[in-house]
């Protein structure tokens, strides 16, 4: 013990390594610099490595992964430079300080710029004030997606999360083979892209016009009940159109509820369940009194989840509708606004406005997983 207690108390008075320090910082230069260069060269050079996407992902993993090894084991050599009683207290920050440069760059960074830019004219060149949020605030098209956007807001997390949870309990009562093929099945939507979702579901709502041969799924049914076909994406009416396109997002992220509802689901002690059935609690009783309350924190994780990538739907309505017929949601109007309307300043509102929409949900995610840990 007194041996131990000397050899760790002469490792934090030694002093500081110049050459491992020097090392470790030309070390960590070089190599950014290096990946920085080689990516650049995949990105403008393609023809250096024969056109071939392959060849470049291969080599974009290798020099990825083998970079960051590198970068870090420099860094790490870095620190150990330092005097030890220092390097003790810097090395935890070291290593988080690469991760949070890139949150600020890729996502702080963009953020700022975003804001400024929606107070800057079409192409950002000259500052214009308050203007587009004027031109913004006072279009119909805007209030028109955002009531679009609280409609989905309203829809999709609820009828998320109730789907997923009930299959994740019916599929519980199933034979162990019966529950994998059946969770196998609803979660297979999940590997899918919101592009390829759209376009199926696109031959499910596919329209012909009266008299000829109907191609769609739902309007095959429904002339074959003795209706007519309809064209659903131009049904504006109660924006059912847009409650037809929430059903693709619905279909997609169901499996993702049912998994975590599942699995919070399994968690729940079985001696609670036995017990409430000896005090002869109905199965209804038991789901709602025991197993409810104790998968509540998976089941808000899993709803503002889902509502978080409602607000920022956009693949969806742009593959379908591009937002007509009463369809168009803030993503796709911010869309719009850049590229086919070529006005930066107003795209970049519609942003920040979306983002004063998100932070509250953010927030209240963050608060309601603290107020979990800290009851634990």
């Amino acid at each position: 013990m007194t041996t131990a207690v000397a050899a760790r108390e002469e490792r934090a008075g030694s002093p500081a390594r110049p050459v491992r320090l020097v090392v470790g910082a030309v070390g960590m230069v070089l190599t950014a610099w290096l990946a920085c260069n080689i990516f650049l060269a995949f990105a403008y050079y393609p023809q250096w490595f024969g056109n071939s996407s392959v060849v470049i992902g291969l080599l974009g993993l290798v020099v990825g992964i083998g970079g960051s090894v590198l970068f870090f084991r420099f860094l790490n050599m870095c620190v150990e430079g330092l005097p030890s009683r220092f390097s003790e207290g810097v090395i935890p920050y070291a290593f988080l300080l690469p991760g949070f440069s890139l949150i600020a760059l890729l996502l702080l960074y963009p953020t700022v710029q975003t804001v400024v830019y929606s107070f800057a004219n079409a192409d950002s060149t000259e500052w214009a004030g308050l203007s587009n949020y004027t031109a913004v605030l006072g279009s119909g098209e805007f209030w028109s997606a955002l009531l679009n956007n609280l409609l989905w807001i309203i829809v999709v997390p609820i009828a998320t999360v109730a789907l997923g949870l009930g299959v994740a309990v019916l599929a519980d009562k199933l034979s162990p083979t019966g529950e994998k093929i059946t969770k196998s099945l609803i979660f297979l939507p999940m590997a899918i892209s919101f592009v390829g979702a759209a376009t199926i579901w696109g031959l499910v709502y596919a329209y012909n016009a009266p008299g000829t041969e109907q191609t769609g799924l739902l309007n095959a049914i429904v002339v074959a009940l003795g209706g007519d076909p309809q064209p659903w994406y131009q049904l504006d009416t109660a924006r059912l159109n847009s409650l037809l396109l929430m059903v693709i997002l619905i279909w997609l992220q169901t499996g993702f509820a049912m998994v975590l509802l599942s699995s919070a689901i399994k968690a729940v002690p079985e001696d609670t369940i036995e017990a409430g059935r000896m005090d002869g609690a109905s199965e209804a009783r038991i789901f709602w009194q025991i197993i409810f309350p104790q998968v509540r924190a998976t089941l808000l994780a899993v709803f503002i989840t889902v509502l978080i990538l409602v607000l920022k739907v956009f693949d969806v309505i742009y593959v379908t509708t591009n937002g007509l017929y009463s369809t168009d949601v803030i993503a796709n109007l911010f869309f719009r606004k850049l590229f086919t309307d070529q006005q930066a300043g107003q795209a970049s509102a519609v942003v920040v406005v979306l983002l004063i929409l998100v932070l509250p949900i953010l927030v209240y995610q963050v608060r309601s997983f603290r107020a979990q840990e800290a009851g634990r």
